[in-house]
């Protein structure tokens, strides 16, 4: 099975989970929130950065239950401009 290229939007996308989930971690540290949740932090670094724009579902879900951030606040922060509103500025 070949693996279709990721857009741009994609990984703007995924740049912006990165920054969320970095907020949200705040004063913690990366290998303390790591290990809360069972993987390493090259992993969590990764997708702090950018460099893994689509982490796995699960993986979310355990970072946002450690963190405590709600799906839909994370959905929304990630979900970029909303592009119907900078056609009207």
């Amino acid at each position: 099975m070949v693996r279709v290229p990721l857009t741009a939007e994609e990984h703007e996308r995924g740049q912006r989970l990165g920054e969320v989930l970095r907020a949200a971690r705040g004063p913690r540290s990366m290998t303390s929130v790591a290990a809360a949740v069972g993987m390493s932090p090259e992993t969590l670094r990764k997708i702090e950065t950018g460099r893994v724009p689509t982490p796995a579902f699960f993986t979310v879900i355990a970072l946002c239950a450690e963190l405590g951030l709600g799906l839909d606040d994370l959905a929304a922060h990630c979900a970029g401009p909303d592009p119907a509103s900078s056609r009207s500025a």
